[in-house]
Order: C-alpha cells, then structure tokens, then sequence
C-alpha cells in the first residue's frame, strides 16, 4: 500500500515552513499481478503446431506384371547425389538422355519443375532416386520443392544401376 511520511517539525522559531512528505510505494502486491498475468498468457496462448507433410504409401502390388509401364515423355527423374549435388533427366534411363545439374535454389530445381515441360503434361511423373551417399536432408528439400510447385505425381524409387551410369559418364561424378 501507499503511505505517506511527515517529517516532524525542528522546533526551531522562525518561518514555518511546508513540510515535507515523500510517497513510499508497497511494490509487493505487483509481484503477485505480474505472476497472474504470467500465468494467464501462458495458459491461454497457443501454440505453434509442428508441420508435417502427408504421404501416402502405396500398397504393394500381389502381381508386378499388373503394373503399367511408364511412357519415356512422361517421366522425369531426379537423382540426389552426393555433396548436395542434384541432376535430372527427362525420359528414362535406357534411351540415354542428357543428364542435366542443377542447384536445390529457387532459380534451380524449382524453375525445372515449373518449366512447361513439367507442367504442360498432366501424366507427368517425376521419380525421385536418391544415391547412397545423398543426405536425407536432399531429400526433404526435394519433397518441399515438389509440394511448393504443386506436383500431382511423384514416387521416390531405389537409384537402378543404370542412373548410376548415366551420371558417371555424362558429369564424370
């Protein structure tokens, strides 16, 4: 609480003057305000939510030969290869195309996916192979670059020996 203090009078003669008071504030009672509001704001405040992104897994097949084989002008592959180094190709692997490099950035791997090339094709599918000495975090970027440039269909598949090759010969890696 707040209280005031007078100081008593010298006693001396003369001029009377004003006394003198000086306020002392009881600061205790805010301790107990500023915990209580401490404690509402944590209680009603809420929280960030982690963000996942959801896959859906397919069922594996009973009879592979069921399986539709996947036409070269709509298939497109990524490989993510080793020291961050990403590659892509459009086709498949037994035609020989060109393997191209490219960078995780948003001029990179981004602006392939939005080409016309990719988006023009509604059955294009995008395979994503990752080598063994890629890091996972490659491959989180590439499932974010595909959910920002809104791909329909995609699948990440075992690397094939043949990729393998592909990338040696043509990027020397």
């Amino acid at each position: 609480m707040a209280e005031i203090q007078q100081q008593a009078d010298s006693g001396k003669g003369g001029k009377k003057r004003a006394k003198r008071q000086s306020t002392k504030i009881d600061m205790t009672p805010l301790v107990d305000l500023a915990a209580l509001l401490i404690t509402f704001f944590m209680l009603t405040t809420t929280f960030n939510k982690p963000q996942t992104m959801e896959i859906n897994m397919p069922v594996k097949p009973d009879n592979i030969e069921e399986q539709i084989a996947l036409k070269a002008s709509n298939a497109m592959t990524i490989i993510l290869g080793e020291d961050d180094k990403v590659f892509y190709y459009f086709g498949l692997a037994e035609d020989k195309p060109e393997v191209l490099e490219t960078t995780y950035a948003a001029d990179g791997i981004r602006k392939v996916l939005v080409s016309p090339q990719v988006k023009s094709n509604d059955k294009m599918t995008i395979m994503v192979k990752p080598m063994d000495g890629s890091r996972y975090k490659n491959m989180v970027d590439i499932l974010d670059e595909l959910k920002i440039t809104d791909t329909k269909k995609f699948a990440l598949v075992e690397i094939a020996d043949a990729d393998i090759k592909l990338v040696q010969e043509q990027i020397g890696g």
